[in-house]
């Protein structure tokens, strides 16, 4: 039997944040209020160590930097020097509580955001959580994805500001 294909069509909303801050600044400041997160969360995963695991989540911060990849240098094969980073940013507790409902959700999780350098400042574009979750039509899921796009405007947004650098870092343990 041949593999069956389905197209859903889905509203999205792309959120532009500008900074008057340069790249590098701005750059650092995201750096500095999003963590890398823990691999050793999923080490414990592994070795079935799912209830220290969720500890560990709950004591972390809201949102944390999976990864990161430097589009910028891959621009050096066209002969262009550029500054732009596309990051994954995320909470595992919070992604969690969206495929638990909706396995599919796991496409967007964890979002992916491109910080890139913008004249004579920089800019954060992004794909607005609420819209790409919303897609799968289920409350729970909407839910969740309304507050994970909350925190990560406000994280973004902070990052952006001028002057942000005395705002503290984002609270832990209040992962959604």
């Amino acid at each position: 039997m041949a593999p069956t294909i389905e197209t859903r069509v889905f509203t999205n909303e792309h959120v532009t944040i500008r900074s008057p801050k340069p790249f590098a600044e701005t750059k650092d400041r995201l750096e500095s209020l999003v963590p890398r997160i823990d691999d050793g969360i999923f080490t414990l995963l592994r070795y079935g160590e799912a209830e220290r695991a969720l500890r560990e989540l709950e004591a972390s911060a809201n949102l944390s930097i999976f990864s990161f990849r430097d589009h910028g240098a891959l621009l050096a094969i066209a002969g262009q020097k550029r500054r732009s980073i596309q990051y994954d940013i995320g909470n595992p507790l919070t992604a969690s509580k969206m495929t638990r409902h909706q396995l599919s959700a796991g496409i967007y999780a964890p979002i992916r955001v491109l910080l890139r350098e913008d004249g004579e400042g920089s800019a954060f574009e992004y794909d607005r959580p609420a819209a790409v979750f919303g897609q799968f039509g289920d409350p729970l899921v909407d839910a969740v994805a309304q507050r994970l796009d909350q925190e990560l405007q406000a994280v973004l947004q902070t990052a952006a500001t001028p002057g942000s650098e005395s705002a503290q870092p984002q609270a832990e343990g209040s992962a959604s």
